[in-house]
């Protein structure tokens, strides 16, 4: 695949990163206005980098953007000359609809619009990916691009600010679950190293039992409590604190928020 990433920032980064170790890509392009930070990525060989977007859409397929949301619609202004029917556009700036993309580049276009999250990094992202009409025959493709880096699913358009905040926004909230494991490890006796090794790696087992056996919470909650045991115990008394209704609170109040934000009403 040729491939280039248009706006080479923290997130194209981290995708050149994924696709690169994994061979994806026969040649790639990386573009920024200032290429210094990114100029070591040449030593791959495969890469060229460059601040002349137009010259990198010519040469590549896959057309990844990873802008700033206030450089989007210029920079497709001016390229969309270029675009063919070779080209697929995947974007994964934030609030951009497709709707919006087609205005600028016309519907006759393989449009992709993507959510990766910061886990994308270390090759452990969960990715939503939706498309246009024409873009439903490209789907596969980009599914197996951000494979590469973690997992991927296809939803509807609608459900991209939902997706935002499971995925995206679910990173920081897992992240402070972490925290709190952690910092009863503290109290219970650990050092904060030594706890935050277990919380992290407590958790990565938890979600790693649901991957690899495909099999339900519950059903792996029913593996480790036993009557009157402290799992229960400890289970019970988190709920009557309001464990799983403050967390399901928390995601509905990140959707309002992200839903007031595209109406404007921040």
């Amino acid at each position: 695949m040729k491939i280039a990433i248009i706006g080479t920032g923290n997130l194209g980064i981290a995708i050149a990163k994924g696709i690169l170790n994994s061979n994806g890509a026969t040649s790639m392009f990386l573009t920024k206005r200032n290429t210094r930070n990114i100029l070591n990525f040449e030593k791959f060989g495969n890469v060229t980098v460059t601040s002349d977007n137009r010259d990198a859409v010519e040469k590549s397929d896959i057309l990844i953007f990873a802008v700033q949301p206030a450089h989007f619609l210029p920079i497709l202004e001016d390229i969309k000359d270029l675009l063919t029917e070779k080209h697929v556009v995947i974007s994964t700036v934030t609030g951009f609809g497709i709707a919006q993309i087609e205005k600028s580049i016309g519907t006759d276009q393989y449009i992709i619009r993507s959510m990766p999250n910061t886990a994308i990094s270390v090759g452990k992202s969960m990715t939503c990916v939706c498309s246009n009409e024409k873009g439903k025959k490209r789907i596969d493709l980009a599914k197996a691009i951000f494979n590469r880096m973690g997992h991927s699913m296809e939803i509807p358009e609608n459900q991209m600010q939902a997706a935002t905040v499971i995925c995206a926004s679910g990173v920081a909230f897992w992240m402070r679950m972490i925290r709190a494991t952690t910092q009863g490890a503290i109290q219970l006796g650990f050092d904060a190293k030594e706890a935050q090794e277990l919380a992290m790696h407590t958790c990565f087992g938890a979600s790693s039992l649901l991957i690899e056996a495909g099999s339900h919470p519950e059903a792996e909650i029913d593996r480790v409590t036993t009557p009157r045991g402290c799992t229960i115990e400890g289970l019970n008394e988190m709920e009557h604190q309001g464990l799983s209704s403050s967390l399901i609170q928390g995601i509905i109040a990140s959707y309002d928020k992200i839903s007031r934000i595209k109406e404007g009403n921040l």
